[in-house]
């Protein structure tokens, strides 16, 4: 393990409260790796020393032309080449001819050729490329914020900078890059787009990958035999001994956050990652966090804006549909302005896609007689009904049911009903509406991995279908240059709750989403179905004016002290007794902090107050920038004696208040 990778877990420890060992466990993910590939066995020619004069026969002669001096082969590539039996080969050696050889360990990853012919860039995406390069050559750290609209060829530009990375400057070698993606199934079109750049593909490093990859894919990227790393958030801690250059992309995704085991945001700890290594890190995003946009306007990062869509295209026209003044009919939950939209864009021979952040059928059963709701029993939510696979499941827990014929409190027959749409209730109205049109959804219970993503997104690309049905693994980073209208069935749904970011991620969301509409020559358009066209979400993403949206955000939380202008730490206490939790609970908050500039909000019940079986009780400490939230948290701790049975977990810096 390298010093720096030593240093980033004792980091990453001590700023997450975490024990050291479970860092550890991270970075040492594949214990396996640690042993040595077992060499295979093969032949090659025997050589001059023997007074033997063995015969030759044809299939001997063939055998011996496949072979050079010097060189061994696999038996089984030697006798497809030769077209002999192995046989043959074992023939040969006992006749002098072959002698038994260990084969050498071929690397598992072809080196990326930094000068491979890729895309040709426009001028501002050559400029943004080549202050890239020169802050990866410096060799030195430095954080690079790279914003740009939809479709302005972002990734075009960091990959000129993994270029960068890979050539040897000054007589020293070239060294390894890490691209991080917040989710494995936008792999499938950017692995395209590194091939056609490359030339061949990089390392891949998720969930989905199997064990005998991921042993070989640890060690390659130890030995330094994996110059380019594609991954998850979990890719920051693989043992690079020589990582130039950290490329977090979508940087604003809130999948890059660890919410089980050691709680971390992958992105802010890849700037640490680079830090130590005495890396670049850039940070990519069309709609970057306002915690990357306070850094990049108070000068700790770099920043890069690319203004306008490569190639001439245009950003789509972003228009509302106020379903106060056009509701859908009874039962549906399309607006006839929209389905007019869609129908039209059919009709031309375009694509269209409707977005609908849920999956499922409905997200809730009730009993239209005595109003009993179907829920987890072992979560606080609702189940949602998969009417295609007939079960009710919870998508925290994952406890799953057949639908009841009767309902389990009043015991009424056939009298549960599906309330609100999910995708699957949305491809129902679509089926009836456009029977003719093909159709896919796309969601991450219909597209499990890389590759059912892989074989959609070349579905869509080869005009198979005309009709995308989906939820947010539609909104990033997808090219789909025959599509050309994306109508949102429910514009309003992340606006509810409480969360201090519920309006930023709307926001973020809703635009890459509209982002995916006219990419390529022709016209874009957004349709946003909403029942408040005068929220100021709905109004930013109507005048594309993302900045002020993001400037009033900024003013909005800066007296309150709110992150980015102050600081957070979460405690979530838990059991399976609803009374230990309770009682843990009130003694941390007996206990709390104080002092100027501190606060501390709660105890109070979660929002998710059961979790897996788990009463999940949570206490908030907020603090001014200039405080270090991590000794206020030790010194909590060790005032309360915990029961084992009670689980305590810190969330520094949480972004998700379930």
């Amino acid at each position: 393990m390298t010093p720096s990778l030593r240093r980033f877990i004792d980091w990453v420890a001590a700023y997450t409260l975490s024990p050291p060992g479970a860092v550890l466990r991270m970075a040492m993910s594949v214990p396996a790796a640690l042993e040595p590939p077992t060499p295979q066995a093969g032949w090659m020619l025997a050589g001059p020393g023997s007074n033997r004069q063995p015969r030759i026969t044809p299939e001997r002669a063939r055998v011996l032309a496949v072979l050079r001096p010097g060189e061994a082969m696999a038996g089984a590539r030697i006798a497809e080449a030769a077209q002999v039996s192995p046989g043959v080969l074992r023939g040969m050696a006992e006749a002098g001819l072959l002698r038994p050889a260990l084969l050498p360990l071929a690397s598992r990853f072809a080196r990326p050729d930094p000068d491979h012919p890729g895309s040709a860039l426009g001028p501002e995406q050559a400029v943004a490329a080549a202050t890239l390069s020169r802050r990866v050559a410096a060799r030195e750290f430095s954080v690079t914020l790279l914003t740009g609209v939809t479709g302005s060829g972002k990734t075009e530009v960091y990959l000129d900078a993994v270029a960068e990375c890979l050539r040897p400057r000054d007589g020293k070698p070239g060294r390894q890059a890490l691209v991080l993606l917040p989710e494995i199934a936008l792999s499938a079109q950017w692995l395209d787009r590194f091939r056609a750049r490359f030339g061949v593909a990089p390392a891949l490093w998720h969930s989905e990958v199997g064990g005998k990859t991921r042993r070989e894919t640890w060690r390659a990227v130890a030995e330094g035999q994996a110059p380019v790393v594609v991954g998850a958030r979990s890719a920051l801690f693989l043992p690079f001994p020589d990582l130039g250059l950290v490329v977090v992309d979508e940087e604003h995704e809130a999948a890059f956050k660890q919410e089980e085991g050691v709680v971390y945001h992958a992105r802010d700890m890849a700037v640490v990652r680079a830090r130590l290594a005495g890396a670049a890190c850039v940070l990519v995003s069309a709609t970057p966090s306002l915690e990357s946009l306070t850094n990049a306007r108070t000068g700790r990062y770099h920043a890069l804006h690319l203004p306008r869509r490569h190639g001439g295209a245009t950003l789509p026209e972003v228009g509302m549909i106020d379903l106060r003044e056009h509701p859908p009919e009874r039962g549906r939950f399309l607006s006839p302005p929209l389905i007019a939209a869609v129908g039209a864009a059919l009709e031309r021979g375009e694509q269209a896609m409707l977005f609908l952040n849920r999956r499922g059928y409905a997200p809730l059963t009730l009993c239209r007689h005595c109003g009993h709701r179907m829920r987890c029993p072992n979560c606080t939510a609702w189940l949602v009904e998969h009417r295609a696979q007939r079960r009710l499941q919870c998508h925290h827990c994952g406890h799953a049911e057949s639908p009841p014929a009767e309902c389990p409190e009043c015991g009424s027959a056939n009298s549960l009903t599906a309330i609100g749409p999910g995708v699957e209730r949305v491809l129902e109205e679509v089926t009836d509406l456009w029977p003719e049109s093909r159709r896919i959804v796309m969601a991450s219970d219909t597209m499990p991995g890389p590759a059912a993503a892989a074989a959609a997104a070349q579905a869509i690309q080869d005009r198979a279908v005309d009709l995308i049905i989906g939820t947010q693994i539609v909104a990033k980073g997808w090219h789909f240059p025959h599509l050309t209208l994306v109508g949102v069935v429910d514009a309003d749904l992340g606006l509810a709750g409480g969360d201090l970011r519920a309006a930023e991620r709307t926001v973020q969301l809703l635009h890459q989403v509209a982002g995916r509409a006219g990419r390529a020559e022709a016209p874009g358009q957004v349709l946003l179905q909403s029942y408040s066209p005068e929220h100021p979400v709905m109004q930013a993403l109507v005048s594309g004016d993302l900045d002020a949206f993001m400037a009033a955000e900024a003013n909005i939380r800066r007296p309150g002290h709110w992150p980015p202008f102050g600081r957070l730490a979460a405690l979530i206490v838990s059991s399976e007794d609803e009374r230990e939790a309770d009682r843990a609970a009130r003694d941390l908050g007996l206990a709390a902090p104080g002092g100027e500039g501190v606060q501390v909000l709660g105890p109070a019940p979660a929002p998710l107050a059961l979790l897996r079986g788990r009463h999940r009780r949570r206490l908030l400490l907020k603090t001014r920038r200039d405080i270090a939230v991590q000794p206020l948290l030790r010194a909590w701790l060790a005032r309360v004696k915990v029961p084992n049975s009670v689980r305590v977990q810190v969330d520094v810096d949480p972004v998700a208040f379930l």
